[in-house]
């Protein structure tokens, strides 16, 4: 059974992982024969989103003891993922990519990774096996794979520039299909960046799953 390792960043759109695109992603690699396990770093959010108002809240949490919600505990901390013992990597979207795992969401294109999330992904890169990033998630790939990285976060103007002045090669694409940069082995799919309903993102985010497992 093939082993695909899924990272998270927190729980929930506005400040963690998006949770949709989470449990959509876990359903999908099940379906297709596979297993998987999370994980996330341990640190402290960004900040704290009411998702009720969008308001943020004055408190701390933190994104490994979020995200074990999704994973029902099946998760452990960044630190100690080995992506030797994996044949796949994983990592669904909403704003704890572009703000926990990256700061994307605050410097663009003059973003940074966090430490131990680019060691990972990098890691599974140069072992050549294939990792597929939803929604946006995606916006941290040039700063992993370096100049000339295909991937895809749909269509936002504002999103697929940073994207290239990073030195990726933004693919414009639709909320039910996926890019594949075949030398790179790197698969990306728009998800919530596109996506108006549940049913929307998982048509996307099931054709990701099912090539990530076939070319694992």
């Amino acid at each position: 059974m093939k082993k695909i390792a899924v990272i998270l960043s927190g729980s929930g759109v506005f400040d963690g992982a998006e949770i949709h695109e989470a449990v959509l992603s876990l359903l999908a690699i099940e379906q297709e024969g596979a297993s998987w396990h999370c994980f996330a770093p341990n640190m402290d959010q960004h900040h704290v989103i009411n998702h009720l108002t969008g308001e943020e809240m004055a408190e701390t949490r933190n994104v490994l003891i979020e995200a074990a919600r999704i994973a029902r505990g099946q998760i452990d901390d960044l630190v100690i993922l080995d992506p030797s013992q994996y044949d796949a990597l994983l990592l669904p979207g909403g704003f704890g990519a572009a703000k926990n795992l990256s700061d994307f969401a605050f410097k663009g294109s003059e973003c940074s990774i966090h430490p131990e999330v680019k060691r990972v992904c990098q890691q599974f890169a140069e072992e050549e096996k294939p990792a597929g990033y939803l929604c946006i998630a995606p916006a941290m790939i040039p700063l992993i794979y370096g100049p000339g990285a295909k991937g895809t976060i749909g269509t936002d103007p504002d999103t697929s520039k940073a994207f290239n002045q990073m030195g990726g090669e933004h693919i414009k694409c639709p909320v039910d299909d996926f890019v594949l940069d075949q030398k790179r082995r790197l698969l990306t799919t728009p998800a919530y960046m596109l996506a108006g309903s549940v049913s929307e993102a998982a048509e996307g985010i099931n054709k990701l799953v099912r090539e990530l497992v076939k070319i694992a």
